[in-house]
């Protein structure tokens, strides 16, 4: 009997086939568990490890790798946003620009979030705005406890519709977010976007640093390496597989919700020069690298770690996974 492994994930085209159990692999018996973050993914693995194996927090696994939690992690990397989109801003704060959000107080989901600390170091290294001259209001606490650097000026809300009520009133003046937040969605007149054009913003993020912004890793529960040296690389294998399945599915023009999706798609090709999804460590190391920094930085981990500390080496070449079969999708899905 082949060792059962308990994998929680979100999900996301590339994870469709994983969720169809359109893949299987001869060496584990995966258990795909759709977890949403809102119900508590991260804490789950990290606070009682209740999974083998998680799709996690970019953010939360270097605190934890930095705090000696039995946590391991391969270079999978299943989310990832540009934090340009993710920004938005209160529309009569006199913001025009990054630069006036220097005195400004900007909303958080947590001071840990992944998407908070990249645009937070962002807004430092790629605007110029020394992140320290914002005072940063976080909706609740962390995943892990973490103390933050001195003269860091940070405020505590109860919650995240706190927050949302505070900016629409003005007096928190933009939110750095990865979920939209509800008087964006619900069309407050008085919020809005904070580039006028995030996606021209984005895609010049893009030639300049070259790479797509990592948001979550795949990560799993040390001892299991220990137990089963194969795992490392047989989690790599399925989600290349996965994410291979998935980009073929876009050949067709009728495969998503979207009206001009393969338009999308290919306009995403012409942008883009590689492969932004690109899995392993080489082709991650400066985007990996920039997060660690960030992460020193921001007083979440005491010392700024390598690709190489963080993730399992893996032999992460182009070629087909050995091993890994791809069936016809199940008929019955698992949502």
């Amino acid at each position: 009997m082949k060792p059962r492994i308990k994998l929680a994930l979100g999900s996301y085209d590339r994870h469709g086939p994983l969720l169809e159990s359109a893949i299987d692999h001869p060496l584990f018996d995966f258990e795909f568990l759709e977890v949403d973050p809102r119900q508590g993914r991260h804490e789950r693995f990290l606070q009682q490890f209740e999974f083998d194996a998680c799709e996690l927090s970019f953010s939360s696994y270097v605190v934890a790798v930095d705090q000696s939690l039995p946590v391991h992690a391969v270079p999978i990397f299943p989310r990832r946003l540009f934090s340009q989109s993710q920004m938005y801003k209160h529309l009569k704060s006199g913001i025009d620009s990054p630069k006036n959000l220097a005195g400004k107080r900007i909303g958080l989901s947590s001071y840990q979030n992944t998407l908070g600390v990249r645009a937070k170091g962002d807004l430092d290294h790629f605007y110029g705005v020394p992140w320290k001259s914002v005072t940063w209001v976080a909706a609740g606490e962390d995943v892990l406890s973490v103390e933050p650097p001195k003269g860091v000026k940070l405020e505590r809300a109860k919650n995240m519709a706190e927050i949302e009520q505070k900016f629409i009133e003005g007096t928190i003046h933009a939110l750095f977010v990865s979920r939209l937040p509800r008087p964006f969605l619900e069309r407050d007149p008085n919020v809005g976007r904070f580039f006028a054009d995030p996606a021209a913003e984005e895609e010049r993020y893009l030639r300049e640093e070259g790479y797509f912004p990592i948001m979550h890793v795949l990560a799993f529960k040390r001892e299991l390496s220990e137990r089963f040296p194969e795992l490392p690389a047989a989690l790599f294998q399925l989600f290349e597989q996965a994410r291979r399945t998935a980009r073929q599915r876009w050949n067709d023009p009728n495969w998503s919700m979207l009206l001009w999706g393969r338009r999308e798609f290919e306009h995403q090709e012409r942008v883009c020069n590689f492969d932004p999804w690109r899995n392993g460590l080489d082709r991650n190391r400066k985007n990996i690298q920039r997060f660690a920094l960030y992460s020193y930085e921001q007083g979440l981990s005491r010392r700024q770690w390598q690709p190489e500390d963080l993730f399992v080496p893996i032999n992460d070449d182009d070629r087909e996974s050995p091993g890994v079969r791809q069936e016809p999708p199940s008929r019955k899905h698992p949502w």
